[in-house]
């Protein structure tokens, strides 16, 4: 769809509920501090549409892991990190109903300890991206192993940073030697030696 296979969209997907629950617990302590009705509303609206969304990236998580060619180590990274989404996801979803329901009746404890389970949850939320990041930088989860294994190859060539310039060659002795101009003694100079090695010159 549009390009994307599962893992990809899985990807795609994480962002927004990340974002959005974030942000609902910020509202939430703001809302609490200064008793503002707006405050209120905004966390109200952001932690369920954040919900909706962690559903979707869970969902589309599920499917991802039915897609991804991985080993042992993998699986056991991508298990725990199922088990963290879910948790999140369950939080949050009776947190958004619990507040459709109650959320103009709710007194100054019932919501304080509504804001207590929404840190709660956002913890657990970077949890659960802590795993999903491992899956990615650690493991190389959802990269196929053709791919991975010409990107292994090209990483083993090195790359230039020059932009086509040619690097100059390390000076040595014998460069420096070719280089340096020729000894001229002036006229009527009794003949001499040099030791060995030093550049011809002429009399």
């Amino acid at each position: 769809m549009f390009g994307y296979d599962w893992p990809r969209l899985h990807a795609a997907l994480n962002d927004l509920p990340t974002a959005l629950l974030l942000t609902a617990l910020l509202f939430d302590i703001a809302a609490l501090a200064t008793r503002r009705e707006g405050l209120r509303l905004v966390s109200f609206w952001t932690l369920v549409v954040g919900a909706i969304g962690g559903a979707a990236a869970v969902i589309s998580g599920l499917q991802a892991e039915e897609h991804i060619a991985h080993g042992e180590a993998v699986h056991e990274v991508m298990e725990t990190h199922e088990q963290f989404a879910l948790i999140t996801l369950g939080i949050f979803g009776v947190l958004a109903l619990w507040r459709i329901v109650r959320e103009r009746k709710m007194a100054t404890a019932e919501r304080s300890l509504v804001t207590g389970l929404t840190l709660l949850g956002v913890a657990i939320l970077f949890v659960t991206a802590n795993y999903g990041g491992r899956l990615v930088f650690e493991h190389a989860a959802a990269i196929p192993s053709s791919v991975l294994q010409e990107e292994l190859h090209e990483r083993s060539e090195g790359h230039d940073h020059q932009d086509g310039e040619e690097e100059e060659p390390e000076a040595t002795a014998d460069s420096v030697s070719a280089r340096a101009p020729a000894h001229l003694d002036p006229p009527g100079t009794p003949p001499h030696s040099h030791p060995p090695g030093n550049p011809p010159h002429q009399d």
